[in-house]
């Protein structure tokens, strides 16, 4: 009788317990939401599951060059999306990953619009990053012989890359599913009473729920990322990374926190971490610390915190808490480089944030991430560095540092291939932006401007086109834009272990795509060395630190700051190098930044008053382009001591190196097309690179501190 009274509990339980999760089971997807919420807290144990993805490949004799002991600079770009990013292929982008490999080692690769894209010199590592949520399943909605595109939510994605339908004019098309039906559609639960819906709970798995997911297609694409990673990785030669983007957001106001996630090695999760797991990115870098216990290592990128709405180097956590040193730990052991720069812009740091830095206003997308109609982010909590002046005043606190990371720059190119050069610039999200008419740069044709209208309309643009001198231009926000970026990082060979130790000690850099290669060394014995020295560099390494690491006071000594930048030689000669300093004020207790030229071309001095270059009369001739050859210098290298420090001060140094100006993407489109520049945009640019900081850190500091923006939560000291 006891069995039989348990038993019909459990009867009623069930039923119960389904009526609970359906009720709990529906968000939208631009809600930033846990698309289930009875399952928001609890981890997918599917999702520390590791899987070896070594494939068998035949022995090839090869030369494979020796470590240097001195490192080298290594080139890429770990910001890559595919045809299996729900948005890259809703665009018309039909390139896999292994056309992304190839395209990195210098094979042509098509663009969805039909021409080729390639680069003038080979890249020596790439990992494909592609989205983790829903990867692989809109191309399966469009693929009308899978069971899922039976259903009736995937109809408007039926054949809709087939080759006749790749055109321009699909744009308005395109925009609406993305903007309307994307968001109605793969957020789709099963229906009550369904079978899964208790496997998704019993299982903690909750993408196993929605009618709109399958989960074999999702691991098969994933499979496959990680299967092209490991074909083409090239151990000596040319490096891959099994690698994905956490595309997740706040809850409040949609401020972008998007993380590109890689792996060290061959082996990797059976599927990535997602939003659907958690919105939280602090249960991402709990889930990279389950995995690391297993052995597998992995380290999370943050990008464009420039239209995060201030919300990715906030002074508190993500719900709300005080900052403590067991957060800013754990966060610095996942997340030990930020992309400061990318296709959507430059995180820097923003002329309202540093109003006496004259270069601040660098390829500034000033608007959220995905924000439809374009809404403003707010520059606070979204540029580097000020989350490195913050950093420091939360160490004043006692709360530890989240904000030590390293730099470096990648593309986020939804089109498999990367446009790093300016004057070879071809899109990022392939069919909307691939012709200079639609990203804004020429008129546009009179027959197009209904078209542009339609698709702008489709995306709830509130204004689609400006007119100007030469006519009427797009006006769609793919004028801000940049060809940028990469990433490099300075390894004894060019292997996965190497480099991703090197992002792991931040020894990395960061350039808009230019191949300036920066060393950058901070001690109290380093103006012993002789520049001009073939043992410059191992004295460099024997004597002090490099980027990205910590410098600690000795007694009372100022100390000496290695530089050492040489230009691209398919680039523009370097104009000058500086300094970049902040510091929390010891007698204010305020964060504090300064910019110092270090270092000028052509011989010329910094002025001791202004700490500036002379102009060296670089010039651009915008009729073609052309730039001065008189000018400029083919490397500059230097030691600079610091005329204000102070042995008591918290600060962080990190280098700038800028180029001569040179023509931006948009005035190439404009001459090769036969038009003037458009007015309203910036003629020139001039091509940067930013190293990692070197931090200075006394013994001990006691000061109050007033933080430089936002609030700061301080936790219970006692």
């Amino acid at each position: 009788m006891k069995f039989k009274s348990i038993l019909k509990k459990l009867l009623i339980a069930i039923p119960v317990l389904y009526i609970i999760t359906l009720g709990l089971v529906y968000v939208d997807v631009y809600d930033s939401r846990p698309i289930i919420n009875l399952f928001k807290n609890i981890q997918s144990d599917s999702a520390l599951e590791v899987v070896d993805f070594s494939i068998e490949k035949p022995q090839v004799d090869k030369s494979i060059p020796a470590p240097n002991k001195d490192r080298n600079a290594y080139y890429g770009d770990l910001h890559v999306h595919t045809k299996y990013s729900f948005d890259a292929y809703v665009f018309g982008v039909t390139a896999s990953p292994d056309d992304a490999y190839k395209y990195a080692k210098g094979e042509g690769i098509m663009h969805p619009l039909g021409y080729e894209m390639k680069l003038r010199e080979p890249l020596d590592f790439y990992s494909v990053t592609d989205h983790g949520f829903y990867m692989g399943m809109i191309q399966a909605y469009a693929d009308t012989s899978t069971d899922i595109s039976q259903n009736d939510f995937a109809e408007p994605f039926h054949n809709l890359n087939r080759k006749e339908n790749l055109t321009v004019e699909s744009a308005g098309q395109r925009s609406n599913i993305f903007s309307s039906v994307l968001g109605a559609t793969i957020i789709q639960p099963y229906p009550d009473w369904h079978p899964k819906l208790l496997k998704a709970w019993l299982t903690k798995n909750t993408q196993l729920a929605l009618k709109s997911f399958d989960y074999p297609i999702h691991k098969s694409a994933w499979a496959d990322i990680a299967r092209s990673a490991n074909e083409h990785n090239d151990p000596g030669n040319f490096t891959t990374f099994i690698g994905y983007e956490f595309t997740t957001s706040t809850d409040i106001e949609g401020g972008n926190l998007h993380r590109n996630v890689i792996f060290n090695s061959s082996k990797a999760s059976i599927r990535p971490w997602t939003r659907i797991d958690s919105i939280n990115p602090e249960d991402l870098w709990t889930w990279q610390d389950n995995l690391r216990d297993m052995g597998v290592d992995t380290i999370s990128m943050p990008h464009n915190s420039n239209g995060s709405n201030g919300q990715m180097f906030e002074m508190e956590t993500f719900k709300g808490n005080a900052i403590d040193r067991e957060y800013s730990e754990k966060r610095m052991r996942n997340e030990p480089v930020v992309e400061i720069t990318q296709v959507k812009g430059t995180s820097d740091t923003h002329p309202l944030l540093s109003p006496d830095d004259e270069w601040a206003d660098f390829e500034i997308m000033d608007v959220r991430v995905g924000s439809r109609p374009p809404t403003y982010s707010k520059p606070s909590g979204s540029y580097v560095r000020e989350a490195y002046q913050n950093g420091l005043t939360l160490e004043f606190t006692k709360q530890g540092n989240p904000y030590k990371f390293g730099l470096i720059g990648s593309s986020d190119t939804h089109t498999g291939g990367g446009a790093f050069d300016e004057s070879n610039y071809w899109s990022k999200v392939g069919l909307l932006d691939g012709d200079p008419e639609n990203r804004g740069s020429v008129p546009l044709a009179e027959e197009n401007v209904e078209r542009l209208e339609e698709y702008m309309r489709a995306f709830n643009q509130p204004i689609s086109t400006i007119n100007l001198e030469q006519g009427e231009y797009a006006n769609t926000g793919f004028t801000q834009w940049g060809a940028s970026g990469l990433a490099v990082a300075w390894a004894e060979e060019n292997t996965r272990d190497s480099i991703f130790k090197a992002f792991k000690r931040k020894e990395t850099f960061a350039t808009t795509g230019t191949r300036i290669a920066v060393r950058f060394f901070a001690g109290y014995d380093l103006s012993s060395i002789d520049l001009n020295s073939d043992t410059l560099v191992s004295e460099a390494y024997e004597k002090g630190v490099t980027m990205g690491a910590d410098l600690m006071q000795q007694d009372n000594k100022n100390p000496d700051f290695l530089v050492w930048a040489q230009r691209d030689k398919n680039g523009a000669p370097l104009q000058r190098i500086q300094i970049i300093k902040g510091w929390i004020d010891t007698n204010s207790g305020r964060p504090k930044e300064k910019i110092y030229d270090v270092a000028c071309s052509d011989g010329q001095v910094v002025d001791p008053i202004t700490n500036r270059c002379p102009d060296n009369g670089a010039r651009v001739n915008i009729v073609d382009c052309s730039i001065s050859t008189n000018v400029g210098s083919s490397e500059l290298k230097t030691l600079w001591s610091d005329p204000e420090f102070d042995p008591l001060n918290k600060a962080f140094y990190y280098v700038r190196v800028l180029e001569n100006p040179t023509c931006r993407w948009s005035t190439w489109d404009a001459i090769k097309a036969g038009y003037k520049p458009r007015e309203d945009l910036h003629e020139t640019i001039q091509e940067r690179a930013w190293s990692s900081p070197i931090w200075y850190t006394p013994y001990e500091s006691d000061v109050e501190v007033i933080p430089l923006g936002g609030t700061i939560r301080l936790r219970n000291l006692d």
